[in-house]
């Protein structure tokens, strides 16, 4: 029975599965977005949940023990510098899962996990751009009922 026993194993052995979980979450905070299966994705976001509050807290021990699980020295700069300003105000879920499709070899679930700030800022970026329309485009004509350019009129 699995009474009392909690994660996923994911196919791995402990090292190996530990060894993932430390590059996803690096991936994740270095990328801000990756693509993985679902399965992964839920068990990394403890993780990458856990290391933004470390950030947050901002001590030289919590450097330290991030630096114990991310091993890379500017993701970790990266953490305690942008990234704890970006979540100062907010108490938790830092990161989202959104499904995206299904992987071609063997069918697998497969999701996008980012974290939360940064998809309001690239929504941001992108809504003053979306209102400039091009020249000769359908909005800056007449509007006719097929939604290309009116054609000039031409009595033959």
């Amino acid at each position: 029975m699995r009474h009392g026993k909690r994660g996923r194993q994911l196919g791995r052995q402990t090292k190996h599965r530990w060894a993932l979980f430390r590059s996803l979450v690096t991936s994740l905070l270095d990328h801000e977005r990756i693509e993985t299966t679902e399965a992964k994705a839920k068990e990394v976001r403890g993780f990458t949940d856990r290391m933004i509050t470390l950030g947050k807290e901002g001590t030289l021990a919590a450097r330290r023990r991030a630096l114990g699980f991310i091993r890379r020295k500017d993701v970790v700069s990266k953490l305690f510098g942008e990234m704890a300003d970006r979540f100062r105000s907010r108490p938790g879920g830092y990161t989202r899962i959104i499904k995206t499709r299904r992987r071609v070899g063997d069918a697998a679930h497969m999701v996008a996990i980012e974290l939360v700030a940064q998809a309001a800022q690239v929504s941001k970026k992108e809504a003053p751009a979306a209102k400039k329309s091009k020249p000769g485009s359908a909005s800056s004509g007449p509007a006719t009922g097929t939604g290309e350019a009116a054609a000039p009129i031409s009595s033959t």
